[in-house]
């Protein structure tokens, strides 16, 4: 049977509506997965990463008193030392260089020079004598003429005179005379040979020197005899247990650092997170190539660390360390990831989802950290936010929920 008429013209009508329709639905843009994210009150910290080094809160650093040879050292690396018992190294005073001939000749005749200064002081000091007793004889004779009044008081107090300065004469002669004969010693002692020096010494001529604190051995600069220079590092005494440490940090995230931040170590190979704080911010910063190539100012922190030395075993001096600043944070703080925003003008904004579609939403922040970040307006408790829009979510895109996230 075939339908004419009103009935053909109406199931034709129907049949291309149907068609029609079925295009229609098939070219509609299907709805865009996306991540939602529930607005919500959590904790929330504003942190700051860096790389750290240990080192020993206090070292004490030995060096050589004089120049000479250091004997073998008597400690070893890591072994334990008490302060001001314990001899840590012996250093016998260098020997003095042997004579060329030249040098020889010029030190005999400084010998010869010195033994002629002599003679000519003793002679000098002989005279002084001599005028010494004479006018002492001379003021005693006076003296006895005086009394039984032959002579004035006058002639008595010249010939006094005359003896006090009898004696000082004689005092300079002998003076001069201890001078010369010193200075002779002194260039006779040049022409000694190291051999001689060495057979002349005692068991007491090396320097031997104690710790000056207690505590491990964390340095030694050679174990060997050597030798060594007046000043030079011998080895560095310390406490291990007692750690602190140094954090190179960028001039600009250290401007809102304090001393007594708290902080966290990680990455120091125990599983235990470390709690420090912060107890010293260097005054002046300092320039550094990072590995990029980059010139950075940055600044030395010093951190102690709190936790105790049992949860830390095995942490030594020189160790990396991975640091996390706190620089604030809050137990109750309405807050958003920071990948759901983006800037619209000069202002934050971020998508919501309202009945199943992306609604652009202004929004104003307050403390930002790495993932989330603080709302201070803008969308309320519960409302949901579009994380990683990407460029496929605009206002009034249809969207459809994929995972949701959780501060």
């Amino acid at each position: 049977m075939t339908l004419a008429g009103p009935n053909r013209t109406v199931a034709l009508a129907l049949v291309a509506a149907i068609i029609l329709g079925g295009l229609f639905w098939a070219f509609l843009p299907a709805p865009v997965a996306v991540d939602l994210v529930e607005v919500q009150h959590a904790p929330m910290q504003v942190t700051i990463s860096a790389e750290g080094i240990t080192r020993v809160r206090d070292s004490w650093r030995v060096t050589a008193p004089v120049t000479g040879a250091a004997h073998r050292s008597p400690v070893r690396l890591g072994d334990a030392v008490v302060g001001g018992s314990t001899v840590v190294a012996v250093v016998e005073p260098a020997e003095p260089p042997f004579l060329d001939a030249r040098a020889r000749r010029l030190a005999e005749a400084s010998v010869s020079e010195a033994e002629a200064a002599v003679r000519l002081a003793e002679a000098n000091r002989a005279r002084a004598q001599t005028q010494l007793d004479h006018a002492l004889a001379e003021r005693d004779r006076i003296r006895a003429l005086t009394e039984r009044g032959t002579l004035s008081r006058t002639v008595l107090e010249d010939a006094e005179q005359a003896a006090l300065v009898a004696s000082s004469a004689h005092d300079v002669a002998q003076a001069d005379l201890d001078m010369r004969r010193a200075t002779l010693a002194r260039m006779q002692a040049q022409l000694e040979s190291p051999a001689t020096i060495r057979s002349q010494a005692s068991a007491t001529c090396c320097v031997e020197i104690t710790a000056p604190h207690s505590g491990l051995v964390l340095e030694l600069t050679d174990e060997s005899a050597r030798l060594v220079t007046a000043g030079e590092t011998l080895l560095v005494i310390g406490d291990p247990s007692d750690l602190e440490i140094r954090v190179d940090l960028l001039s600009g995230d250290a401007v809102g650092l304090n001393r007594g931040t708290p902080a966290r170590i990680t990455g120091w190979g125990g599983e235990t997170v470390l709690e420090a704080e912060v107890r010293q911010i260097g005054p002046s910063g300092f320039s550094r190539i990072s590995a990029l190539g980059i010139e950075e100012q940055r600044v030395p922190l010093i951190l102690d660390i709190l936790s105790p030395p049992n949860q830390r075993a095995g942490l030594g001096a020189g160790y990396r360390v991975e640091v996390t600043l706190v620089t604030w944070e809050a137990e109750n703080v309405l807050q958003v990831p920071s990948a759901a925003l983006f800037r619209s003008a000069d202002d934050w904004a971020l998508f919501t989802e309202v009945n199943g579609r992306a609604v652009q939403t202004p929004v104003v922040l307050g403390h930002v950290s790495r993932d989330w970040a603080e709302v201070l307006a803008g969308v309320a408790e519960g409302a949901r936010v579009i994380a990683y829009p990407g460029s496929s979510v605009a206002h009034g895109t249809k969207i459809t929920p994929r995972e949701a996230m959780t501060p």
